[in-house]
């Protein structure tokens, strides 16, 4: 099997490694000379279009991992050479832009599978299992947390702190598809949104109220700039080059028990259901592995047609749309339904 790996920056590196590693990284499409030096370090061929390696040599898939506008650009011409992408998320800047990617491929038959990796992990996959099998009951409730602090020389790079960036479309973005994951598609939005500490042109802070197609109601608050533990980045271990924290920052509520996430404590009474009646708690295990390396081996499935993408680009579609949804509610300050 041979994978182009397509845009070499921070997560485009990561991607370059694990390929390697599995012995299966055909070629570094990039235009910058630093992508160049590191194909050859690797020994595989550098071009620095997209279409200047299809023509060459044609990959049997191929991951995107450049900047956000020009995802669609490259899914197509992977569309159009019929090369399966793992496209990083999001699938595109607009929902409007990722619905006409996804038409495209579903009419070309050429599978996308969206870069939402930490539904790859076995945390998720632990708490799917306990949710599908009824152990929380009915859903009622959701709580899901961002907050963390990112340092000043974070926002160095000029884009971070312009329109189309910010905590909701950078960050949020991946939890807003873990809750549709694990409690179903959401419905409709309400949200409010600050910039008042950096004054960037994009939110830092942001509280939302989600609505889920089961009657479930969430409360979503994210800001990268308050000095706490409760993140995914801090609570999952996921990522080395975060501190882990002995925290969840998901809480999921059901009328027979409730379960914290990643710690992966589930509570429930022993005997009647009441607040009267004595509460305990015990922890769900589950295996450890690195996600990016699972995504990476279910790739390589959806390529050989054997599996289908876990998160499709029509799943990736819909993460986008309750993201739009989220930042239309905070500007109009009107309810958004999807």
């Amino acid at each position: 099997m041979r994978i182009a790996v397509v845009g070499a920056g921070l997560i485009g590196r990561k991607h370059i490694e694990l390929v390697a590693n599995e012995k299966c990284l055909s070629a570094i499409v990039d235009p910058a000379p630093a992508s160049q030096a590191l194909a050859q370090e690797h020994g595989v061929a550098w071009y620095p279009t997209i279409q200047a390696c299809f023509a060459k040599d044609r990959p049997d898939g191929a991951i995107i991992a450049t900047p956000n506008q020009m995802h669609v650009e490259h899914g197509l011409a992977c569309i159009d050479a019929g090369v399966a992408m793992l496209m990083e998320k999001p699938i595109a800047d607009s929902s409007t832009e990722a619905e006409a990617l996804v038409s495209a491929a579903e009419q070309k038959d050429v599978p996308i599978l969206v870069g939402h990796h930490r539904r790859h992990n076995p945390l998720i996959k632990a708490a799917k299992a306990e949710i599908e099998a009824q152990r929380l009951g009915k859903i009622v409730a959701v709580n899901a947390q961002f907050w963390l602090y990112k340092p000043d020389d974070y926002f160095s790079v000029q884009w971070r702190s312009q329109k189309g960036a910010g905590p909701v479309f950078i960050n949020l973005i991946h939890d807003i598809d873990l809750l549709r994951h694990l409690c179903g598609e959401v419905v409709s939005v309400q949200a409010m949104e600050s910039n008042k500490h950096r004054n960037f042109e994009v939110e830092d802070t942001s509280a939302i109220l989600v609505r889920f197609e089961n009657g479930a109601l969430g409360t979503v608050n994210v800001s990268d700039t308050v000095v706490a533990p409760w993140s995914w980045e801090l609570t999952s271990g996921e990522n080395p080059a975060y501190p882990k924290t002995p925290m969840s920052c998901y809480k999921i509520g059901g009328t027979v028990a409730s379960m914290s996430i990643p710690d992966m404590t589930v509570w429930s009474h022993d005997g009647e259901k009441s607040w009267w009646s004595p509460i305990q708690h015990e922890t769900v295990s589950c295996a450890q592995t690195d996600p990016l390396r699972a995504q990476l081996l279910h790739f390589q499935q959806v390529i050989k047609g054997n599996e289908e993408p876990l998160v499709s680009g029509r799943e990736g579609l819909q993460t986008l749309r309750v993201i739009e949804a989220i930042k239309q509610a905070a500007v109009s300050g009107q309810t958004q339904h999807l």
